[in-house]
């Protein structure tokens, strides 16, 4: 009952390590390869790789802080226990917000917004922009969100709002036609004004579809076409009153010219001089 551990392992065939200078030494290696599986078990979190083109914003664990100056590429030391690391993209990238499937996300993404008259339009849109680097660590304390979910998040719902106010004050006719150079530029300016301070940088905004109902547009190639067909008129009426004037000049000058009551006079003729 009172027999000790090593009693029991000599009982049933094993001898207990010898307490000399093999045995330390046996211990010291043993200890050695122990601490060398950690150290390769724990390197990989102790050393981030920030990619190039990205920069990595470093996240506080214990109070949920970030650093103010991110990490730019390469490899960098890190406590894997209090610290994590979110990368940003800050090379220029393109947002593409369509109804079709095959370009950007497999949703429809398209921006639904109304005329001055109230006419619903739907319009597939793409808008490019980069990251300030200086300001992605305030882009990530705002929004705690990794870029792709901030393009659909926030940056959609201002590009939904910039259109709505822009093509809201107009009419749908203008925004198909002759306006839509100018609601493209107030929308690109409306949304560098309020991403500027996240450190979005918009480079270029454009409008790639517009769809409106089909009666709409019915109405509009109609109205298009009485404008063509009036202006041809008014044309045609100029060219009419411009020849009848002609003609009425010519009328007048004609007779005046060859009139009898004009007396021809006659040839002088030279007269020779005679002895």
């Amino acid at each position: 009952m009172g027999s000790s551990i090593g009693d029991r392992l000599s009982s049933i065939g094993f001898a207990p390590m010898p307490d000399n200078g093999l045995g330390r030494k046996i211990r010291r290696v043993v200890g050695l390869i122990v601490g060398l599986i950690v150290v390769l078990v724990l390197l990989p979190t102790t050393v981030t790789y920030v990619n190039p083109g990205y920069v990595g914003i470093v996240i506080h664990r214990a109070g949920g802080g970030v650093d103010k100056v991110p990490l730019g590429p390469g490899l960098h030391m890190r406590n894997p226990l209090t610290t994590g690391i979110e990368e940003y993209p800050v090379f220029m990238q393109t947002l593409v917000l369509t109804k079709a499937s095959t370009e950007g996300s497999s949703l429809n993404d398209e921006i639904n917004v109304n005329s001055k008259e109230g006419q619903p339009i739907s319009l597939d849109v793409s808008m490019s922009f980069e990251l300030d680097p200086d300001k992605t660590p305030n882009l990530y304390s705002t929004f705690r969100r990794d870029i792709q979910a901030i393009q659909h998040g926030y940056v959609k719902q201002s590009i939904r709002q910039a259109l709505q106010e822009v093509i809201g004050n107009e009419e749908i006719a203008a925004v198909i036609g002759p306006k839509k150079a100018e609601a493209v530029n107030q929308t690109q300016m409306l949304l560098s004004q309020r991403l500027a301070q996240y450190g979005i940088v918009v480079k270029q905004f454009t409008i790639n579809e517009l769809r409106a109902p089909p009666a709409v547009i019915e109405a509009i190639n109609q109205k298009n076409v009485m404008q063509q067909q009036a202006l041809t008129s008014q044309n045609e009426l100029q060219k009419n009153t411009f020849q009848a004037q002609g003609d009425s000049i010519k009328a007048w000058v004609m007779p005046r010219r060859f009139s009898p009551k004009q007396k021809l006079r006659p040839k002088r003729t030279s007269c020779c001089r005679g002895a």
